[in-house]
């Protein structure tokens, strides 16, 4: 029998893209609406309680009136907003770090954030082993395609007159919708300080944790990171440590266009400094390849049916 499924908010690229990777599955019966019935609360509210699983793919206000539209008690979402991320009774759906158990027997699943993702499968994991202290103070690093900016900023760098620019700082009051989750998910004490960019490519992310090896436990070097973070990854079909990377570079585009994430961890000799770096694409791993992962694991199936590896 196949799983009713709605996406509220198809139209949007976290939508189109999660449809995309949906098309030709057996598995699925889409409730689909038209433009007209997109915009009518009732016919959406319809859908949602018609669903078996319902993905919201909307502005954090939508996202909330829309979870309230659900009045039957049982139909499951997966909401990729920031409105539940940290919200009490919501899973955050990151897998890998929150127990696929947990995501799979979960009614309501926030995915996560496309920095969020970066850092988190970065640092919780060695907070979680005692190698980062979680009283630490750490920074993030990031950079971003345009299309997580949404329709908006798609328009705004592919329109005629050009890129509007080379390289964009953002979140300059530090008070990016991202920190919480990063700071929560990871087992932190004290938020970090998130500088994120954007760049004139559609899509792609690196996100960057600096370190001092004075901020880290005792005899915790580089290759203890690196070890740490394979044997926690250990198995994964989605998330991969690298043992080795030739070059001093690692570009943006390095997993655009999969649902994979990478995680490399450099430093100097001494390990006296450190950067762990994360790679993957802001709309895969980042965005709808991680709401069909949960999707799938929702419903009893492969986790990494659909997805691109």
């Amino acid at each position: 029998m196949s799983v009713r499924l709605f996406i509220d908010g198809a139209a949007g690229t976290t939508g189109l893209q999660i449809a995309e990777r949906l098309a030709g599955r057996g598995e699925f019966d889409l409730i689909q609406l038209d433009d007209a019935a997109r915009k009518d609360d009732s016919a959406r509210a319809e859908a949602l309680n018609a669903a078996d699983i319902a993905i919201l793919c909307l502005p954090d206000d939508a996202a909330r009136a829309a979870v309230a539209m659900i009045a039957d008690g049982t139909t499951r979402v997966i909401d990729a907003s920031t409105a539940h991320r940290t919200a009490g009774g919501w899973v955050y759906g990151l897998p890998e770090v929150s127990g696929r158990d947990a995501v799979t027997q979960a009614r309501f699943v926030s995915n996560p954030g496309c920095y969020s993702t970066g850092f988190i499968a970065l640092v919780a994991p060695l907070v979680a082993a005692g190698l980062i202290p979680a009283d630490a103070l750490l920074s993030c690093n990031a950079a971003s395609g345009y299309s997580g900016g949404g329709k908006s900023m798609i328009a705004d760098y592919e329109g005629p007159d050009g890129a509007p620019s080379a390289f964009r700082t953002y979140a300059l009051t530090l008070t990016h919708k991202h920190v919480p989750e990063m700071q929560g998910a990871s087992g932190l004490a004290h938020r970090p300080l998130f500088a994120p960019t954007v760049v004139p490519l559609y899509s792609g992310m690196i996100v960057e944790v600096p370190l001092h090896r004075a901020m880290l436990s005792t005899d915790t070097s580089a290759d203890r990171l690196r070890q740490a973070l394979a044997d926690h990854y250990a198995g994964s079909p989605i998330i991969s440590v690298a043992q080795a990377h030739d070059g001093a570079t690692l570009s943006i585009e390095h997993l655009a266009g999969t649902d994979r994430l990478e995680l490399f961890v450099f430093a100097d000799p001494e390990s006296s400094q450190i950067r762990l770096v994360a790679a993957l694409d802001n709309l895969g791993k980042g965005a709808s390849g991680a709401a069909v992962q949960n999707l799938n694991l929702m419903a009893g199936l492969p986790e990494t049916a659909g997805l691109r590896l």
